[in-house]
């Protein structure tokens, strides 16, 4: 299991790397801005998970891998930067979609591996999902998209949710439960674009 957990945090940063890299390209930051975004957006949700859970050293100083796969997310964006104008934004959605998945299953299973209620890891898996999103709009000095109305936090909620529900309610293997978690966030979520499902807002 720690081999997948690994796994799957690796991969759900990757892909978030090269949004916050994509971002950076938008906003026409230049290398060491996009490296930044790179990094705050892949790991900023990690970050924080890790110092509530009280997991120290934060994986993204203790482990070399964390930091080197968010940085080379960011320099493949700005090496291909000629290219990436003619990405579906379609393409984009679905890969904020994965990474959403990945990184609240990978959350929630690490908060639970240190010992933390189930409910309280739900809230973990959906930290490291948005978190690093949130860090991300900060620096480019706007509002958080999570705290608008978008089904994008409550997609993480539920995917981390049902890998919990199968892991303790269900007895299922943590592979398969981790994959039925990640599946029901990464189909909440793209679901919720397609049918452009809201929630509730004030005024």
């Amino acid at each position: 299991m720690g081999r997948l957990l690994v796994a799957l945090d690796l991969l759900g940063i990757f892909v978030f790397a090269i949004e916050g890299a994509m971002a950076g390209k938008a906003g026409q930051f230049d290398i060491l801005g996009v490296l930044v975004l790179s990094f705050a957006t892949s790991l900023g949700g990690g970050i924080v998970r890790d110092l509530l859970i009280g997991c120290r050293p934060v994986a993204a100083v203790s482990d070399w891998r964390y930091a080197s796969v968010a940085f080379t997310g960011g320099a493949l964006v700005f090496m291909m930067q000629a290219y990436l104008g003619h990405i579906p934004s379609t393409l984009l959605v679905v890969l904020d979609a994965l990474g959403l998945a990945l990184c609240a299953v990978a959350g929630a299973e690490k908060a639970l591996a240190f010992g933390i209620h189930p409910t309280i890891a739900v809230l973990m898996g959906a930290i490291t999902g948005v978190g690093g999103g949130c860090v991300r709009d900060m620096l480019m000095s706007r509002s958080p998209a999570v705290l608008h109305r978008d089904i994008y936090a409550v997609a993480a909620i539920f995917g981390a949710a049902v890998m919990i529900a199968g892991q303790r309610r269900l007895g299922l293997k943590p592979s398969l439960a981790s994959f039925a978690g990640g599946l029901a966030c990464f189909g909440l979520r793209l679901v919720a674009v397609w049918r452009d499902w809201q929630l509730p807002q004030l005024g």
